[in-house]
């Protein structure tokens, strides 16, 4: 080789991700704890959660995004959980819009427009790996009600233009302390109508707590808890706008939370 040649690197070639695998059969049960959530499958519901989930557990393979790899626990620990949100989103008028933040592999948001067609959702995922998986598997599903956005939260909650306070809700699932997610969700609902929900832990009553002054400075309010089979929903409310300061810069809610 010339001694100023650059070596040649190809360049790598995208993930193969498999969006036409049988659907996982839900575990025998699934109907009923669905059942007493308040949710009713539409016919090929439960085969378009299958096939997400065989696709989900494939990319599994290719990259990380879940540590669930087990069939039957994927059904409750990843479905049936997102699943909890359902009653409080079908309270939405068709054409309601719905943004879920950090939604790596898809959850909540994809369970959930699977279910609520009428609703149109936005799935918000920073690393492109993931949002690549989210593209590859919202096509292969024909999910027409659903569109992929590459980019930090922090960013498209400042875009005044297209994202910052034009949803109906946003959710989020396993993103981090209610200190941090509220500064990175809250932006981006309307004000007065729109609502945070929040899929959290046992902890979510000690991370109100520590977000209090955060939600404060937000301009927002803790309007409830609600338990379910799985966890626990929080749900914030945004009576007016949020002041324009945030969210910060990307990081910034992680490594500084407001109020701490």
């Amino acid at each position: 080789m010339p001694e100023h040649a650059t070596p040649h690197h190809q360049p790598r070639e995208p993930l193969a991700f498999r969006t036409d695998l049988p659907p996982l059969p839900p575990p025998a049960g699934f109907a009923e704890q669905a059942a007493a959530l308040g949710v009713e499958f539409e016919p090929g519901d439960t085969e378009q959660l299958g096939r997400y989930l065989a696709a989900l557990i494939h990319a599994n393979t290719l990259m990380n995004l879940t540590a669930v790899d087990d069939a039957d626990a994927a059904w409750s620990r990843h479905v049936l959980d997102s699943l909890t949100l359902l009653p409080l989103l079908s309270e939405l008028e068709a054409g309601a819009s719905v943004i879920d933040v950090g939604s790596g592999g898809g959850l909540p948001g994809i369970p959930l427009a699977i279910c609520l067609p009428h609703l149109r959702f936005t799935l918000l995922e920073a690393t492109a790996k993931k949002a690549a998986f989210l593209s590859a598997v919202t096509a292969g599903l024909s999910l027409e009600n659903t569109a992929v956005l590459t980019a930090r939260a922090e960013e498209a909650g400042q875009d005044h233009h297209e994202h910052r306070e034009r949803y109906d809700a946003a959710v989020a699932r396993a993103v981090g302390p209610v200190s941090v997610i509220a500064e990175i969700t809250i932006p981006f609902v309307k004000p007065e109508t729109g609502r945070v929900l929040l899929i959290k832990g046992q902890k979510a009553d000690d991370e109100l707590a520590e977000a209090k002054a955060a939600l404060h400075l937000l301009h927002a309010h803790h309007a409830g808890t609600i338990d379910t089979p799985t966890g626990r929903i929080v749900v914030l409310e945004k009576p007016r706008k949020t002041p324009r300061a945030y969210p910060r810069a990307p990081g910034e809610p992680k490594r500084r939370p407001l109020g701490a």
